[in-house]
């Protein structure tokens, strides 16, 4: 067998773990029933013994305080290293609350605005044309209003991502060296605009490259690299030690791996390289970090914007985010959103207590990776979950049994 990961990876994260501990507390001082807890620790060891995903991690917390946090199954197939607390994984789409949150910083300090075109700091996006699909050629239009900020956030920007589907455009995507992480976030952008838009700017929700070209914005704004930005206004002020668009070598007997081939379909399992410096920062899906970096990040978001007096974003701002922002007209392609949600500046967030397939609160915040890492915070029951795991075929399945079970603890 070979290693899994063959491709690039994630500011450096440190070599030593120095991330502090967030309070612990006896589950059912917070709410949660143990027995109910350790129903869901007895159903992921199932799936780990009947070869679901190599192991996970799971930390669920209430009023503020870690109730359960658990490390189950093994780091890498390769190995007999057990996944453990402070397991390092790529989180790839979980960067996109950071990134999110971080140009919500540069709005609040006036460098901004939500409506502000793309072109304003792009300039390769004031020619962007719209690619019109008529007797199967492509034709392209002229946009009916520019690309704002607030699209790259909603992604209703009229980008895409080269996986989201197969028409003319998702081609040219797919034909490109988007996906390379060996060209700089500038290269990036000024390609991602050189291809037409899939549709007209806000009439459409489709998940894309959106908030990599947000991490550019936010370089171009600050004058920073992206990983520096973030290091500065996020990740040193919630001690986040562990988080990085790359590890140290020091670390590589922390790494979390995946199968080398999909256990469901049997396809061949490549995720980039985490001890590996990539080129490009990318802030839609570049980060690898740990649970507890991560339960940081998300405590932050549960206090209203700040963490141990660090204040990252403001309460109001951080309300904004977790509304939803997409209007009856707009259509929502792709499978992401569930019933019953929408999409706010960063997250997906739950509109409806009923028609998903899975518990939640109206008002509950959430995303995940495609690697299968995922988290939530629910206002309502002041509870917050992190799930870490390496199985991209089986993430569906494991964010919906992680949140069935957790939800099904709760007193």
């Amino acid at each position: 067998m070979t290693a899994a990961a063959t491709a690039t990876a994630a500011p450096q994260a440190t070599t030593a773990p120095q991330t502090p501990p967030l309070p612990e507390a006896r589950p059912e001082t917070l709410g949660l029933s143990r027995p109910r807890l350790q129903a869901m620790s007895d159903a992921f060891k199932r799936e780990i013994d009947k070869g679901t995903v190599p192991g996970i991690t799971v930390l669920v917390a209430r009023r503020g305080q870690i109730g359960w946090f658990e490390a189950l199954g093994q780091q890498s197939p390769l190995g007999a290293t057990p996944m453990a607390r402070d397991s390092i994984f790529r989180i790839f789409s979980m960067t996109k609350p950071i990134v999110s949150v971080a140009i919500m910083a540069l709005v609040e300090d006036g460098h901004l605005l939500l409506g502000d075109a793309v072109a304003k700091f792009i300039p390769e996006f004031a020619e962007q044309k719209v690619g019109v699909v008529s007797g199967g050629q492509l034709e392209l239009v002229l946009p009916t209003r520019p690309m704002t900020v607030q699209d790259l956030l909603r992604h209703t920007s009229g980008l895409t991502y080269e996986h989201q589907g197969d028409g003319p455009v998702h081609k040219l995507y797919q034909e490109s060296r988007v996906r390379s992480r060996k060209i700089s976030n500038a290269e990036h952008a000024a390609l991602v605009a050189s291809f037409p838009l899939v549709c007209q700017p806000g009439a459409e929700f489709n998940y894309s490259r959106s908030t990599d070209i947000l991490g550019r914005i936010i370089e171009v704004v600050s004058g920073k690299s992206l990983g520096a930005f973030l290091t500065e206004r996020v990740l040193v002020p919630l001690q986040m030690a562990e988080t990085g668009f790359s590890t140290s070598e020091a670390n590589a007997g922390r790494l979390a791996e995946p199968f080398a081939a999909d256990p469901w379909t049997g396809d061949k399992v490549a995720l980039f390289n985490m001890l590996e410096q990539p080129v490009m920062e990318s802030g839609g899906g570049g980060l690898v970090s740990t649970t507890m970096d991560y339960a940081r990040f998300c405590l932050m978001l549960r206090n209203g914007g700040t963490l141990d007096g660090n204040r990252i974003i403001g309460r109001k701002t951080l309300e904004l985010m977790a509304s939803d922002h997409l209007a009856p007209s707009v259509a929502i392609n792709g499978t992401l959103l569930s019933p019953g949600h929408g999409f706010g500046l960063g997250f997906a967030v739950r509109k409806e207590a009923g028609i998903a397939p899975f518990p939640g609160s109206v008002g509950q915040y959430f995303w995940s990776g495609i690697a299968g890492t995922f988290f939530w915070i629910d206002p309502k029951e002041d509870l917050f979950a992190v799930f870490m795991s390496q199985g991209p075929g089986q993430r569906d399945y494991t964010r919906t049994l992680v949140r069935d079970l957790v939800y099904a603890a709760m007193d």
